[in-house]
């Protein structure tokens, strides 16, 4: 009788425990962001590169990742509409044609009704003449922007923000090479434990972009050496945006498959994502993050 009833209470133990573990591992799915990636058109290879931005992701732990293809360049737009409210963040990597009305109509009411974005590299280039996405991001480059898309924006030695405001084109690098990132805001969520300059791989060192700029905070900054047909400034690369209630993790760096490998860019990606997703950051700052001389990359 007693062994009976010894196997009865192991049997119970061991359900609880059982549904406990699974309670636990539905949690935890529970707890993984939405990442949604846009590609399909850009003037740099984003079949190469979305799926490394994707392994970035879901390396961390932290997301689970889906992409949206938009036709090729030239074809109809209109059915290319995700679905951008069921998603934490929206990480683009699209540098194309004007999507549809109704498609820029939801993505804009998707970032200000509190939705995360994340803009890469060349998606600053993206839609110069959509005044509401120059706003989410920024600053932006190249495809006709000039001084009416708002000014040309950087550090100058003493850290100072500058706002130049004289006319000129936006958007220009040099060749491209390793460079330093300097952290301006060592206690922002995204930038918090990381070294206060660190190596960046060879990447296109974006300089001279222009934008509205409002209700913008600058994370880091790269100098841009006239070495390298650069400005001779401290050029903005990092940077978050409020958009509404949205709010939005702009990052210029990642122009190839050995710029994104970059154990810098990935951490402050996933960082970013997560930040712009819920306003808080939990992935810490990995091991092999690359110093102040020397950069560190993953295959």
């Amino acid at each position: 009788m007693i062994v009976r009833v010894l196997l009865f209470e192991l049997v119970c133990c061991g359900i609880v425990l059982l549904s406990a573990g699974e309670a636990a591992a539905q949690s935890s799915a529970e707890e993984k962001l939405r990442a949604l990636i846009i590609d399909g058109q850009n003037n740099h290879d984003w079949k190469t590169t979305t799926p490394l931005l994707r392994r970035a992701l879901e390396s961390s732990g932290r997301f689970t990742v889906e992409v949206a293809t938009s036709p090729p360049e030239g074809k109809d737009m209109r059915g290319f509409r995700p679905k951008f409210a069921d998603y934490d963040v929206v990480v683009s990597n699209y540098n194309g044609d004007r999507w549809s009305a109704a498609t820029e109509k939801d993505f804009d009411a998707y970032v200000s009704g509190g939705g995360g974005f994340v803009a890469v590299h060349a998606a600053n280039n993206a839609f110069p003449e959509w005044p509401d996405y120059n706003r989410m991001i920024g600053l932006g480059g190249w495809y006709g922007r000039t001084e009416r898309h708002g000014p040309y924006v950087y550090l100058d030695d003493s850290g100072k923000l500058v706002r130049d405001t004289s006319p000129g084109p936006g958007g220009h690098h040099g060749p491209q090479h390793e460079f330093q990132i300097r952290v301006r805001d060592r206690e922002h969520p995204i930038m918090r434990g990381l070294p206060p300059v660190w190596m960046h791989t060879k990447d296109e060192l974006y300089d001279q972009l222009r934008g509205p700029a409002a209700d913008m905070h600058i994370l880091a900054t790269a100098y841009s050496s006239p070495e390298y047909n650069g400005t001779g400034r401290h050029e903005p690369l990092l940077m978050t945006l409020q958009y509404g209630n949205g709010r939005v993790f702009h990052t210029a760096l990642g122009h190839a498959d050995y710029s994104i490998g970059c154990v810098g860019f990935i951490t402050t990606l996933q960082r970013g994502a997560e930040w712009a997703a819920t306003g808080k950051v939990t992935i810490d700052v990995p091991k092999d993050f690359p110093t102040a001389k020397k950069s560190s990359s993953r295959d």
